[in-house]
This record gives C-alpha cells, structure tokens and sequence, in this order.
C-alpha cells in the first residue's frame, strides 16, 4: 500500500484515474471468483455501528479498488465536506445555507449556524411538540366538540410526508397512538379515497410545508378545512388543526393559531427534515418516546460518521460503494429490498432522498461534472419483488446493485413465516452473487432427468451470469433506534457523495422549473389565456373539449 502522506496527497483527477483503471482491468466486476477465492471475505468487508451491520462481501471490492476509492474520498475532500457541514458552514452553496439536519437530534449545545444556536432553536421546538403530543395522549388538547382525538392527519408532499409516512408505517403498533394518515397529492382521487377512513369529529389535522404556499399541500388544506367545516363549523375547524411551518402570517391567515405551529429553519432540508417538526404525525401516532428513539438512533449514526477512521465508516464506505458501482463499473441504478413489509415506503423515501441530491449535471461551481452522478433507485418489500423486477436483476443485460434490508428478530411470533422471509433475502443475496453457469444449469436438468435434447434447449434460459452486486444491511429489529441509525446512514451517504461528485446534494433546483410553468398553464386550462408551447396548448384544447 501507499504510504499515507502519497494518499493523502494525490489530486482529485489522479484518484479518478487511479479508480477508472482499476475499474477496466480484468474481472473488476467479479463477485464470485472473490467470494470463492477467500473464505474470510465476510469478515474484512463487513463494519458495525450504531447497532447495524453493514455487508459489502457481495460486491467486487478488494483491498486494491477500496484503498482505490478513499484515496479519493481524501483527494475530494468528503470528510473536510462532512466537517464543514457539522460546524454549520454554508455547505449549501447555491442557497448559501447550512444543512444541519444533524442538529435535530443532537444534543444541546453541539450545533450552530452562524451567528444562531441551532442546537437550542431546536430543542424549543422539541419541547413544545412534545407537550402537544403529551397534551392529546393524555386529552388535555381535544377536538372541538370536547372528545378525543383518534386520528390524526398529515397533508405534505416530499419531505412533508414521505419520511414520516415510511416512519410512522414502519413503528405504528395499536395502541401506540392515533392513527395517521397522509394526504399528498393533489388528484383530488387520493381525498375522495381517504375520506371514508376519517371522523371529522376527532381527527387531527396537521398541514406540513415549511413556506405554507406549497400548491399541492395548500389545496389540499383548503379542502379538508371545508370538510371540517362542514362538521364542527368554521370557526371550530381551527381547533383540530395545526401547521408545520415557518410562515406565521400565512397559517394566521388560514385561521391556525399561533401555538399550533411548529416551526424549523431554513437550513432543514425538505427530505432531511423527517427529524423536525415535521415528525409530529410520527410522534402523535407512535409516542413521543418511539421519536426521542428514533431522534437516538439516528444521533449514534451521526456520532459514528462524524469520528470513525475512514476505513470503519458506514456512510463513507457506503457512499464509496455506490461510487464503485456508478462511475467505475458504470451500473446506472440500484434496487432497494427491505425484507420487512413494515418498510415498504423505506424505497420511495430513499428515492426522493437520493434522487433529489444527487441528480446534478453540474458541479458546485457550475461546471459540468465529469461523471455520472446519482442512480435510478427504485424498491419494493421481498418477498414481492422477486416475483415482479428482479427477474430483470438475475438476468437482464445490465446489472443493477442491490440495497438488501433485513431484520433479525420480527415482532411477532409466526417464526415459520419470518425463517421462510429471511431465507429469501439471503438466497436472493446469493443467487446474484454466484449465478449458474450453463454447465451448472445443464447438470441440474440432466440431474432431474430431462431428456438431453431438453438439456440442451433451455440451458441458456436456465443459467445466470451472476457477478450482481448487493449489499446487505441487517437490523437485529425493528426498533426506532435502529430505524433512526438506518435513515441517517442513507442521509450521510447522500453528503459523501455530493463531495465525491463536486455537487451539491442540498439543493433542487430540478423541481422549480415544473412548478412554475405549471402556475401559466393553469389559466390555459380555465380559457382564461393561451399555452405558449404548442404541443401544450394542442393538449389543453383536447381536454377542454372533453370536458364539454
């Protein structure tokens, strides 16, 4: 190996370099001839913290590719990046913004922006949701007609309510808390549907968007606020709602009183802020002891990222993993399988997460990166998904990584069922990882007692390529410390590849740009103004004469 002062000084355009020719050399992709050649492979590629097990064996790292990859981690300066973002620096370069989603479940005192204590504007919020949840736990806070509150409903789109949806499915047990519901798109098909499961009576309505002018969001709003209405009265409607937000003269003006309004600064991420106020459906469906645990969980994770060695970190060596796989051997998406049905919205939580840092085509400075940057990630919960997409994984002409998520110990007591899950996850985990060769396949078939014409017919159709990559990630439980530690590793790994890449992976300038044409489309459609772009105007003039 290099001596350490060589690494650390080699230039961002060497250890690409390095990386690229690492990645072209013969059998860089191997999975199976590394796993066969070492019996020990498990051990050296696997890293614990914050109670999860990381598993890289099955991918095709070796001692070369990942000296390879945190010789660039220290060229691009990930770790500096890291640092830079825990002291609250701008590292939100085109918002010229912190991103201290690690404040929200830190301790007191530990994170500043600037001039301001985040740590304690933090904390303030905390305590104030916590007496809000504690107050409609123990019916000191009531609907308007005096009775309790039962169910409690979250209108957010995004951030608003992709995390705390996947949270509150994965952690709700009865008697936990209120029920949640989540409420975020706009066809208005998604109320008509969700309407029936609701008593205005006693359900709890939560409106989630930071600058409370979210078009989605506010529609929304406004049409359960008549739902309400129609019910317990306008001017009772007030006293089962209340906003996550920052706009106070904006939630006054929609009738929300200034204590039910639970705010969080502006160097919070949408898809980062699962943590803030925006977890109050979280904590109001599963206990405010179920979310200072998840806040744990996931503060062990930040511990671990921000003070282990390179070598033992998960984030980083996760990050680095997906950099491999990406701009080394070229591997356009991943597949996320969480092996617990509880999880099932983990994949579409981690896709906007993801997706929305990392798809840049330029780099902080505004030049065009140099480099593919962020996958397609898409997911369902297994066993499912080996019956739909992963016939493409086995067998496709591209490989696509895997995320596999498992947990050890289920939380009830059908063992038969949770052995059978497991056996999946881990087969499937293999069966990537080996493949069967043609000869295999044929040996099998001959073995069953096909006849040899047969044999030689579905051979091809019968064998794999193997050499898929996957990595696994085992929770001993389903617990909200280590759903909280699981969250942020994927957040941290997000950071670290911003860094790798030259992006930025707090901002979303991507989604502006629909937002605002959709604003000038609006009138078109209610024959007020005319579409500018043709194919546009083509197809409201068809909708408008359907609607005739």
């Amino acid at each position: 190996m290099a001596d350490p002062a060589t690494r650390a000084a080699a230039t961002p355009e060497d250890a690409w370099r390095a990386l690229r020719t690492l990645a072209t050399a013969p059998g860089a992709a191997a999975v199976r001839a590394r796993l066969d050649a070492d019996p020990d492979r498990f051990r050296r590629l696997s890293r614990r913290a914050a109670g999860l097990l990381l598993d890289l064996s099955r991918t095709s790292l070796d001692d070369g590719t990942l000296e390879a990859l945190l010789t660039l981690a220290r060229a691009t300066g990930v770790t500096a990046f890291r640092d830079a973002m825990a002291r609250g620096e701008a590292v939100n370069a085109t918002e010229g913004r912190a991103a201290l989603h690690m404040a929200l479940r830190g301790p007191s005192g530990r994170y500043r922006a600037g001039a301001e204590d985040a740590s304690a504007a933090v904390h303030e919020t905390l305590r104030a949701m916590r007496d809000f949840v504690e107050g409609v736990h123990a019916g000191r806070i009531l609907a308007a007609d005096g009775s309790r509150f039962t169910s409690v409903l979250n209108i957010g789109i995004g951030g608003s309510d992709l995390g705390p949806a996947m949270v509150t499915r994965a952690l709700w047990r009865p008697g936990s808390g209120l029920r949640a519901h989540y409420l975020s798109n706009v066809d208005a098909h998604a109320w008509e549907a969700l309407r029936p499961e609701l008593d205005p009576r006693s359900t709890l309505v939560l409106v989630a968007s930071k600058t409370f002018t979210t078009q989605e969001t506010m529609a929304n709003a406004r049409l359960v606020r008549a739902w309400l209405a129609g019910t317990v009265g306008a001017e009772a409607a007030a006293a089962q709602m209340a906003a996550l937000s920052t706009n106070l003269a904006a939630t006054s003006a929609f009738g929300i009183a200034p204590d039910r309004v639970f705010g969080f600064r502006d160097w919070v991420g949408g898809r980062f802020s699962l943590w803030s106020a925006v977890g109050l459906s979280v904590a109001l469906a599963c206990g405010w002891d179920a979310f200072e645990h998840l806040l744990a969980g996931a503060r062990a994770m930040d511990e671990h990222f921000l003070t282990a060695p390179d070598a033992q970190n998960l984030p980083l060596l996760l990050a680095a993993t997906e950099v491999w796989h990406v701009d080394g051997l070229g591997y356009p998406a991943r597949a996320v399988l969480p092996y617990d049905e509880r999880l099932a919205r983990l994949p579409a939580h981690l896709q906007q997460l993801e997706m929305e840092s990392l798809g840049k085509r330029v780099t902080v400075s505004g030049a065009p990166v140099a480099m593919p940057t962020g996958p397609v990630v898409f997911g369902e919960p297994g066993t499912n998904a080996q019956h739909s997409f992963m016939q493409l994984i086995h067998q496709g002409t591209t490989p696509v990584p895997v995320d596999f998520v498992l947990v050890a110990r289920p939380d009830h007591a059908r063992a038969d069922s949770h052995r059978i899950l497991l056996a999946n996850a881990l087969a499937q985990a293999e069966a990537l990882a080996r493949g069967r060769s043609e000869t295999e396949a044929r040996a099998a078939m001959a073995s069953a007692g096909l006849p040899a014409e047969e044999v030689a017919r579905l051979a091809p159709h019968r064998s794999f390529p193997g050499d898929r990559p996957s990595v696994s990630i085992l929770l001993p439980a389903l617990t909200p410390e280590a759903l909280g530690a699981l969250v942020a590793l994927y957040e941290h790994k997000v950071a670290c590849l911003g860094a790798f890449w030259g992006i930025n992976p707090f901002d979303q300038w991507g989604v502006e740009l629909g937002k605002q044409l959709a604003a000038g489309i609006l009138p078109a459609l209610d024959g007020r103004a005319a579409a500018s772009d043709p194919a546009t105007a083509a197809m409201v003039a068809e909708i408008r004469g359907l609607w005739r």
